[in-house]
Order: C-alpha cells, then structure tokens, then sequence
C-alpha cells in the first residue's frame, strides 16, 4: 500500500488529477534502509496496424506502480522472497510531466543526501553521481 500524507493510494483515481508520475520512498523496517526513486504511472506504446490498415495503434497502459517497490536488486531479491510486508512505501510528491519527474527525484536525492547517507541503498544518482566517490 503506497501512502501519500497519511492517506492511502490504492488508485489511480485517489491521485491528483492529470498526474504523470511520482517521487517515492520506500524503507525495510528491519533494518531501516531506504530507497528514494520515481515511477511513471501510464505507458504509451504503439502496437503495429492492424490487418487491412496502415495506421499504427496507440495504447496507453497503466504502469505496475501499485505492486512496485524500487528498482534496487536488495529490494527486488526480498520481494521476490514474499517479504512485502517489511516494506513502507510513501510517496513523496507527484508530478505532471516526465521532465518534472526527473527534476524532482534529483532534488529529493540531493536534499535527502542518498549518495552520503549509510540509510539509503541508492548508489547512484543519473549515473553520472556515485556513492563511492564520497566514501
């Protein structure tokens, strides 16, 4: 179950009008680890035309933000094991377009101090900032 100040998310519809993703935080309660990351919550993808026409098709889809829980493989190893109830997930912001979306992942990362912090597994930040270079 996602959260978003103190509420509950288990819809789409539960969430600001015209939303394109969110900035999230999830944490281990065992061990208090975090992970601070974002996720998009439609796809669009285009299908090839259907028989007797030209015209691509466009679907959009909805994403699997409601069973997501981070893209760390610490994360994914211990979801995968059934240990889903360990996990808090709450969202931190939600945004309206994809370019606002990166913006505020990368704000949320440096305020938070991910790359500095023992508390966070992110170990990256764009790929071009790691953890190591602060150790």
């Amino acid at each position: 179950m996602w959260k978003y100040k103190g509420k509950e998310i288990k819809t789409i519809d539960d969430m600001p009008k015209d939303s394109y993703g969110f900035v999230y935080e999830v944490k281990h309660i065992p061990t208090g680890k975090k992970y601070l990351g974002k996720k998009v919550l439609q796809f669009n993808r285009t299908l090839p035309p259907l028989k007797g026409t030209k015209r691509k098709r466009k679907v959009v889809k909805e994403s699997d933000w409601l069973t997501y829980y981070g893209s760390h493989p610490e994360i994914t190893t211990l979801i995968k094991e059934g240990k889903s109830l360990e996990f808090e997930r709450e969202i931190i912001i939600f945004t309206n377009s994809k370019k606002l979306l990166t913006y505020y992942e990368i704000k949320y990362q440096m305020i938070y101090g991910v790359l500095e912090s023992d508390d966070y597994l992110n170990y990256n930040i764009l790929g071009k900032f790691f953890s190591k270079d602060f150790k």
